[in-house]
């Protein structure tokens, strides 16, 4: 039992206990914090718990490891190079290495296929052949992805992507949104009964951000610290931010700040030479990913953290993960006004019009000239996290999503191979 949910049916006929494959392809395990929240819940609620995840490049290494009773199972993957076509060869070798370790894993009650990408509908779909139940957890909305990322309008790719996820919304049994923007698409979009969606917000393992005395070293001499976390793609606005912050010197000349920007992606190296272009190589750090402790050293001191994510299609109805952090670690944010990012903070952010970098930036000078304001949004922020937008309510939502997905589903046999072959003619 886990809160207040009972699972009777998660031991198998036989005495073991019922079986879930997680499928992910975005990030690896357990780097991918919710992916992992997913597993630590389950293993908790008395399943058997194995993950198929690409290897990552400095941590999550190892081929097979078993962690915390998780049986995780990575694969070798290069990122994506090259615009869509890169993305189409990622993808395709991640499917035939899940596909290869599906077969190692053998049968299992619930397959959990984790977006992005919309494909792995595919090696769902041939693990329900074989007696599973598909729960699909939508982490993005690929086609808004899709037009966010790339500019090229709704062209034969976006035509296609809308057609992946339609199979995928068809083919699950169970349907998990992160918020309720994504669970009204996928009611209105795809099809889907409202009583098959549950909403599973992510959120933040308030173990992992833990404040720690700050460390005045860290703002480079400055009196304030501006800090952003995440990832840095083309739709994260990161390009948002350091134009604000170079109109935060040369219209409002606030010169007062050192800013450091933590996380990595694709945007990567673009962001650093427009950094360099701006002038603004001696004002602002570019650390890549660093171990959690530097992140908590850095989230402790920082003054106003930045939540620059544009509107565009995907911005508007997604639940930004640096947004939670940044209330966990009870830090005041500076956002641009979206749906979403309202319903997460509320008052623990102040928000500027969607993309207009001048008022960004001057809502950056008016939390740096207001300390007891920092002070109360980063109170709000902590007591939503710890209150409404707890793990704990997440955890509610994914066992009942299990067990409407395991109910009346009879477990599937532990020693029956899983069939690689042609079906048997009749």
């Amino acid at each position: 039992m886990l809160g207040n949910t009972t699972f009777d049916d998660t031991v198998r006929g036989d005495g073991s206990k019922r079986r879930a494959l997680i499928l992910v392809e975005n990030l690896s395990v357990p780097f991918d914090r919710r992916v992992w929240q997913e597993c630590t819940t389950l293993r908790d609620a008395g399943w058997e718990v194995h993950v198929i995840c690409p290897r990552g490049e400095k941590r999550d290494t190892e081929p097979e490891a078993v962690i915390d009773g998780v049986r995780i199972h990575r694969y070798p993957l290069r990122a994506a190079a090259g615009g869509p076509a890169g993305y189409l060869r990622e993808y395709g070798s991640a499917l035939w290495h899940t596909a290869r370790l599906a077969r190692k894993v053998g049968p299992v009650d619930v397959v959990h296929a984790c977006n992005p990408p919309d494909l792995l509908f595919l090696p769902a779909l041939w693990l329900k052949r074989r007696g599973a139940r598909f729960v699909f957890d939508q982490h993005d909305l690929v086609p808004e992805l899709y037009l966010s990322r790339f500019d090229r309008g709704e062209d034969l790719l976006y035509r296609a992507v809308c057609a992946l996820e339609r199979r995928t919304y068809r083919a699950a049994d169970i349907v998990l949104a992160t918020n309720e923007s994504y669970r009204d698409v996928a009611i209105r979009r795809g099809g889907r009964r409202p009583e098959d969606v549950f909403v599973v917000r992510s959120a933040p393992a308030i173990e992992r951000f833990q404040p720690v005395p700050p460390e005045p070293e860290l703002k480079r001499g400055k009196p304030h610290l501006l800090c952003y976390l995440g990832v840095m793609g083309p739709q994260d606005g990161v390009d948002y931010a350091l134009r604000a912050l170079a109109k935060l010197r040369d219209e409002l000349g606030r010169t007062d700040w050192h800013a450091v920007f933590v996380g990595s992606g694709d945007a990567f190296d673009a962001m650093v030479e427009l950094s360099r272009r701006l002038g603004l190589s001696e004002q602002v750090q570019f650390t890549g990913r660093i171990p959690d402790a530097d992140l908590v050293r850095y989230l402790s001191t920082a003054d106003v953290c930045l939540s620059p994510d544009p509107r565009n299609p995907l911005n508007d109805v997604s639940t930004m993960n640096k947004v939670l952090e940044y209330m966990a670690m009870g830090r005041p944010i500076v956002s641009f006004d979206l749906k979403e990012a309202r319903v997460s903070a509320d008052d623990a952010a102040v928000y500027a019009s969607a993309n207009d970098e001048a008022e960004f930036a001057k809502l950056i000078t008016l939390l740096l000239d207001d300390p007891e304001k920092r002070a109360r949004m980063g109170e709000i922020g902590q007591e939503r996290i710890s209150g409404q937008l707890s793990w704990r309510n997440s955890q509610a939502s994914l066992l009942a999503a299990y067990a409407a997905a395991c109910r009346d589903h009879a477990p599937v046999s532990a020693g029956n191979p899983v069939r690689t072959g042609k079906r048997p003619r009749r």
